[in-house]
């Protein structure tokens, strides 16, 4: 059987060839990813172009930069030492030094006291604030270490004011538009006006892009209901999280957020250095393996590779060990039908869908099979986490790619719209033909009599081979 947690690979333009995309998705990648951070829209089109060429079925998703703050460009790096002192200061136009480090963030100096933290490079050095100037910071360095160019620099706790989006956002945010991409993945959202400025510039251009809200602060945690109220769904990203908030506490805000994105049929993604190590070795360490697992078992949509798959020395290989993990995570876990999942707008999808997921657990069935217009139905399906797969017939290619990213839904595209035996009859001797069920399994279809616009209205289970005989008479 096919995993059901979904796997986002992070893709380079250095390596992106349509073989390389061909045996990522062979091998269990569901999702490219496009890290916008060191790349320009030139990089970012051949990445779109090699993914469209390789599979029709493959979103992308592409990351915004969002309000973070870095280092500016230098020339060298910067070696501190633990105990020594340096100047640090907002300007656009310089440097840094071995006197003075320089961030892109102009109103530093007013918004840090003396006592605070700073934390450069996901927190390879800190520093203390300790005496404060017109102009600049005096800081005490807490630990040896090299302070590299455009890196990132965090003040744990402290809410930053900038702008939700800078003018690389509002590029790529373009780019997104102009290549019909599924996904835009909005970093370091604060609260729900971070996500409506990028979707007032959406609706403006008629796009159906959806906005995925990366959760990278306290504020993200804290304002986490309201964001859902306007994000298509979250990526929990642990790196920056972790130097926002306490490492301890990440593993409980992480669950916590899955079970809210779930019972809101939400997409969640669960994100950063999870199998860091294969960036450099061919396997994990027992504690990646472990962090995989813990993901699954909570629930989360799709698991996803950064480093790994962009420079890493064993990219496929990554991807073959979390396809692994998340199949034997999967084949342990015990099935409960959530039944705090929230109501659908249609009352009559609630009760079949319903149906239709907790004949998983009382016959034994092995797959569910819907047709869907909007993706709607196959999201609730999804939300109730079942252990079989959900086969989604799409009348919509962009709707079937949006769905690569849902729990359990496998979806694949009606060019046109069929008779309801017709397109049981298709679906079924189509996945006979791949193995992917036999003619005895118990199969469940949802689907409707009036219209693909009215949704589902009947749910019917029986072999493979019942409903295929039916289909024929």
């Amino acid at each position: 059987m096919e995993k059901l947690t979904k796997i986002v690979a992070t893709i380079s333009d250095r390596k992106c060839d349509p073989e390389f995309i061909s045996e990522m998705y062979a091998n269990g990648m569901d999702v490219v990813r496009i890290n916008t951070a060191h790349q320009t829209p030139v990089d970012s089109k051949t990445i779109v172009d090699h993914v469209r060429a390789v599979n029709s079925k493959i979103p992308i998703i592409v990351d915004t930069k969002g309000p973070e703050i870095r280092t500016n460009a230098s020339d060298h790096d910067v070696e501190v030492e633990e105990g020594q002192f340096i100047r640090l200061a907002g300007d656009l136009t310089k440097g840094s030094d071995n006197t003075c480090l320089y961030v892109n963030y102009p109103d530093i100096v007013r918004q840090l006291e003396t006592g605070k933290k700073i934390l450069v490079d996901d927190g390879d050095v800190a520093l203390t604030v300790t005496e404060k100037h017109d102009n600049y910071l005096v800081c005490r360095v807490e630990n040896k270490g090299l302070i590299k160019s455009r890196k990132s620099v965090n003040f744990p706790g402290i809410p930053i004011d900038l702008p939700s989006l800078n003018e690389k956002d509002l590029e790529y945010i373009d780019f997104a538009i102009a290549h019909d991409l599924e996904f835009i993945a909005h970093s370091f959202v604060r609260n729900k006006e971070d996500v409506l400025a990028i979707q007032e510039i959406l609706d403006a251009h008629d796009s159906k892009i959806k906005i995925i809200a990366k959760i990278e602060n306290q504020q993200g945690v804290d304002h986490i209901d309201e964001i859902l109220d306007y994000a298509h769904g979250i990526m929990i990203a642990r790196g920056d999280l972790a130097i926002e908030v306490p490492a301890e506490k990440i593993p409980g805000i992480q669950n916590a957020i899955i079970k809210k994105c779930v019972r809101r049929k939400k997409s969640v993604i669960v994100a950063t250095q999870m199998l860091h190590s294969m960036i450099k070795n061919p396997r994990p360490t027992r504690a990646e393996v472990s962090d995989i697992a813990t993901a699954v078992f909570s629930g989360t949509d799709a698991v996803m590779l950064s480093g790994e798959t962009t420079f890493g020395k064993y990219p496929v290989e990554s991807v073959q060990m979390m396809t692994r993990t998340v199949k034997e995570a999967e084949n342990s876990m015990e099935f409960a039908l959530d039944s705090k999942v929230m109501p659908h707008d249609n009352q009559i999808s609630v009760f079949l869908s319903k149906a239709a997921v907790r004949s998983i657990q009382k016959l034994n069935t092995k797959a569910i099979i819907t047709d869907t217009d909007t993706g709607k139905t196959a999201r609730y399906l999804s939300a109730f986490r079942g252990r079989t797969p959900i086969y989604a017939q799409c009348y919509d290619t962009r709707v079937m790619r949006e769905l690569a990213l849902n729990y359990g839904v496998m979806a694949d595209f009606l060019d046109v719209e069929q008779s309801k035996k017709s397109f049981i009859k298709a679906t079924l001797s189509r996945l006979i033909d791949r193995d992917e069920i036999t003619q005895d399994d118990l199969i469940v279809v949802l689907a409707g009599n009036f219209g693909k616009k009215a949704g589902p209205s009947f749910v019917e289970i029986s072999t493979a081979k019942n409903m295929l005989s039916d289909q024929n008479d």
